[in-house]
Formats: C-alpha cells, sequence, structure tokens
C-alpha cells in the first residue's frame, strides 16, 4: 500500500463508495446512522460532476440506501453485489432460493432476540448478526453463523466484517458489481475511484487495482488498496476538493 499522498483530482473519475465507515461513521446499529444536508449536496455534486458516473457500494440493501439518502436516488450494489441499480435505473438481482434462506432468518432472528445487545440485520438475501454493542458473544456468533451458512450450501458463504459476520450468496462482491458498473455508461472509459474500510471491499480493490483505478482503504489494518486515508471525515472532505475542482469547471 502506497504511503504517498492521494492522487490528485482528475476530472476522468468515477466513483465507487462504501457507505459505513467511509462516507459515514460507523453506529452501534446499523439503523442509528444518519445522513445531513451536507453529505446529500456532496454527493449529488459528486454526481453531477463525474457525468453521472458515481455508485454507492455497500453491504446494506439498495432500499434501505434509499432511505438514508432520500430523496437522492443513485445507483448502487446492495447486500454486496446481490442487487444493483444501474445509472438509468434498472435493477439486476441475482437469483436465489428463497425458502432456506427464510429458515436461516428465521434461526439467526431467534438467536439474537434471546441475547440482549445483538442486532441482526434481515436484508432479504443476505442475512447480517452485529455485535458491536457485546463483543464478547464473538465466538458464538460466529459459531452459529458458520453452521447456519453450511446448512445453506454452496450458494452462500459467511463473511467476516467489523463486528459483524454476514451469510451471502456465493459468487456475488463488491468487486463484481463494480465491473458490471465499468462496464455501462457512464461509467465506461473513466478511471475508477473506489473507497472502503472492510474485509468486504477488499474485493473491490482487487478489480480496481486490476484495472489500472485508485483503491484506497480507510483506517488502519492490512489491505489491498494502493492508498490509505485516516477516517472518514478525511474521505469527505478528499471528495470535497474534487467536487470544488470539477463541479465548477462543468458548470
Amino acid at each position: 500500500m502506497s504511503g504517498a499522498p492521494l492522487p490528485l483530482p482528475s476530472a476522468d473519475w468515477a466513483f465507487f463508495l462504501d457507505i459505513d465507515g467511509t462516507l459515514l461513521e460507523h453506529a452501534d446499529r446499523p439503523d442509528a446512522v444518519k445522513v445531513d444536508g451536507a453529505m446529500r449536496r456532496l454527493l449529488s455534486d459528486l454526481q453531477q460532476g463525474a457525468g453521472g458516473a458515481l455508485a454507492l457500494i455497500s453491504g446494506r440493501a439498495v432500499a434501505d440506501i434509499d432511505g438514508l439518502f432520500a430523496p437522492l436516488v443513485l445507483a448502487a450494489a446492495g447486500q454486496h453485489g446481490a442487487e444493483r441499480r444501474d445509472a438509468s435505473g434498472g435493477m439486476h438481482r441475482h437469483a436465489f432460493d428463497a425458502a432456506p434462506v427464510r429458515r436461516a432468518a428465521e434461526r439467526i432472528g431467534a438467536y439474537a432476540a434471546a441475547h440482549p445487545g445483538l442486532v441482526f440485520e434481515d436484508k432479504g438475501q443476505n442475512l447480517a448478526l452485529h455485535y458491536r454493542l457485546v463483543p464478547q458473544h464473538a465466538d458464538e456468533v460466529s459459531a452459529l453463523m458458520e453452521e447456519v451458512a453450511a446448512g445453506l450450501g454452496e450458494a452462500f458463504e459467511l463473511q467476516r466484517g467489523k463486528m459483524v459476520l454476514e451469510i451471502r450468496a456465493g459468487g456475488r462482491d463488491k468487486g463484481s458489481a463494480i465491473a458490471e458498473f465499468m462496464a455501462e455508461a457512464p461509467f465506461r472509459g473513466r478511471t475508477p475511484v473506489f473507497i472502503g474500510d472492510d474485509l468486504t471491499d477488499e474485493f473491490g480493490f482487487g478489480v480496481v487495482n486490476d484495472l489500472g483505478g485508485i483503491s484506497v482503504k480507510v483506517g488502519e489494518g492490512p489491505s489491498g488498496a494502493r492508498w490509505r486515508i485516516a477516517d472518514a471525515a478525511a474521505v469527505r472532505a478528499w471528495l470535497a476538493e474534487w467536487a470544488a475542482r470539477h463541479v465548477r469547471r462543468r458548470a
């Protein structure tokens, strides 16, 4: 990972932005995260300045992303690439057998209800169990989620993150979502810029590196990203610098 300063803003960038821990600080619960007017204006400016080439790349469901950033409706990949809305508004969803996932959701939900402090996030296809409030339950949570994931077979896999374990669709990740965006207008032909903070973002860093783009890791820890930035506040400041240069130029 480069210790050099972040690249100077360029007009040909296409933005791929993780949300939690990247654009916004982590909260104890996913539903406690708030988005203010300044954040919405920044994303709107980036989208305008990049000719529409901006997408949010998240573990959250697309419907949840829309709720956070309303009234903005942005290109987005949700559930780690299991669902994706392209820049023209078309939705693409990974097909899966819902019945076993619903049974798994019932089991995880019952376990969370019996252990105060655990937060179960049922995203429809992906299932996440957060233990940020009760880190002492990490081993138990891991054992449960490993067992449930194994029961779902090869179509699903267990993804570890910051104080969370998530069962997600196999073969779909943030990297595959970015690759799909980059094959479409208005992203095609631009330099991809992906910023993320967690293990799930490493898939995206790999794809962006292969494309000769700019991969940026937020915070500490090993990573395949080529650059590093301190925290979410620094991310917002760096993006605002790009917007200040290129939104005025387009205007």
